[in-house]
């Protein structure tokens, strides 16, 4: 079949929060006509459907980066020492053993860059540039306070390479 033209009307997707009420958006048209070559048919053929209204559920996803119980309470742990207003930058920079190493730092939420990727879990928002997450993405990170291998580990499922003290990794892209 050749199709001879194509008409099509797609409303942009916007998302709303849960408790938003629901706009009526127009429906999306598409229209197809047949050519004279394939069929003797001329009239257009109209497939019609409605936008959802509602955005589905989010819960049950898994958090681009998620941490322990352990982790966590020594992360709010340390943020309540200094000030309640921080949040945790979390990346990578060039360097380490295995040719990245991991990066972290509390820092005000007012220096969060637009393009930054803001991940709250359980009550702690981290921040992360783009190019760090893809990365980091799927990454736990645990806290052990052990006298010997005890601090933060990085149980990262795009590292392809590890040093031996965990804090540096290598990954391919």
């Amino acid at each position: 079949m050749a199709l001879s033209a194509i008409t099509t009307h797609c409303p942009s997707l916007v998302r709303l929060p849960a408790n938003a009420p629901s706009t009526s958006l127009p429906p999306t048209s598409v229209s197809f006509r047949f050519s004279s070559i394939s069929l003797s048919r001329r009239k257009p053929i109209s497939i019609r459907s409605t936008s959802i209204s509602a955005v589905p559920k989010t819960e049950g996803l898994t958090p681009a980066i998620s941490l322990t119980d352990s982790a966590l309470k020594h992360f709010n742990k340390m943020r309540s020492e200094r000030s309640e207003d921080l949040c945790l930058r979390i990346g990578v920079k060039q360097g380490g053993c295995s040719g990245m190493s991991y990066t972290m730092d509390f820092e005000s939420k007012a220096n969060a860059r637009p393009d930054d990727s803001i991940i709250e879990y359980n009550g702690l928002i981290m921040v992360c540039d783009p190019k760090s997450l893809l990365f980091l993405y799927g990454m736990q990170l645990d806290y052990s306070d052990a006298l010997i291998g005890g601090g933060f580990s990085f149980k990262n499922p795009n590292a392809t390479q590890t040093c031996g003290c965990g804090k540096s990794f290598a990954a391919e892209m």
